[in-house]
């Protein structure tokens, strides 16, 4: 998967979020899920808020080195490209100062947000070691990025959709790991489990505001979260594993959020869909 890859047009523009203001976390990275959503939501419409990290607070990929990748500002200037707006905040999601921070550069910029995409979450660390050598700290570490982080942000945001009286949506990326689990990734499994049941929580709590809930699970995909492995490493696992025998494209995920995020998905609320390429197909 190219640069390019992870925003190219492979729908035209729709128009069918236009009015609308999204806020994406975790927007930050070249080859990414975040980049994707945040491109697809301007190109249906969508003015767009990009929360990450600075730059110094993950290793840069050889590509972003080399290509003066800068983070949310790089991102913000492709959604600008596409004729929308769009601010940058460098946000620490499980921070709740740090949250509400980002709530009023949101008001500030834009007079609020109607649409919440939850999609930071823990880079691939210590973390991925059997669960009697895995570090108290490093097990915090994840919990607190991927759920504390999740609760934080929907909780300061939901009050704001309830506060602006009509409506919204918030769209978590979970993970296919909270429903099939893995040896040597029991925190981050076990983090994105607990994203899908604080989703089914909250579409519940907020459906009579007309706010929508919703969790994509997003199996094999191709960014540089899979460049800890060998390309033959994944070909193999993908063939064993996935009957689509591909691994899907940042965009696949996007496309899936803009509709959620749309009047057309005005219908689905409480749901944690699989986006797999058929890997688990039961549930």
């Amino acid at each position: 998967m190219t640069a390019g890859d992870a925003t190219r047009a492979e729908t035209p523009p729709t128009g069918r979020l236009s009015g609308k203001v999204a806020l994406v976390t975790g927007a930050g990275r070249m080859r990414s899920i975040g980049r994707a959503i945040a491109a697809e939501l301007a190109r249906s419409g969508a003015d767009v808020v990009l929360t990450g990290t600075s730059n110094s607070a993950q290793p840069r990929t050889d590509e972003e080195r080399d290509s003066g990748w800068r983070d949310v500002e790089s991102v913000a200037a492709e959604v600008r490209e596409l004729g929308t707006r769009a601010v940058t905040a460098v946000t620490d999601i499980a921070d709740e100062d740090s949250v509400r921070n980002t709530l009023s550069t949101a008001f500030k910029e834009f007079g609020g947000v109607d649409i919440l995409v939850n999609n930071a979450a823990a880079a691939r660390a210590e973390d991925r070691v059997p669960v009697t050598d895995l570090d108290t700290d490093v097990w915090d570490r994840v919990l607190r990025i991927n759920l504390r982080g999740t609760f934080l942000m929907s909780k300061h945001f939901a009050r704001q959709l309830v506060d602006q009286g009509h409506g919204g949506s918030i769209v978590n990326i979970s993970s296919l790991a909270g429903k099939l689990g893995s040896a040597n990734s029991s925190a981050y499994c076990a983090s994105k489990a607990a994203v899908q049941s604080l989703t089914s929580s909250m579409a519940q709590e907020l459906g009579g505001e007309q706010i929508r809930v919703n969790a994509l699970c997003p199996g094999i995909i191709s960014t540089s979260r899979l460049d800890d492995l060998p390309q033959s490493t994944w070909a193999k696992i993908i063939a064993d594993r996935v009957p689509l025998g591909r691994a899907g494209s940042a965009h696949d995920v996007a496309a899936a959020v803009a509709f959620l995020t749309s009047d057309e998905g005005r219908w689905i609320t409480g749901q944690s869909w699989n986006i797999d390429g058929g890997q688990l197909t039961i549930r």
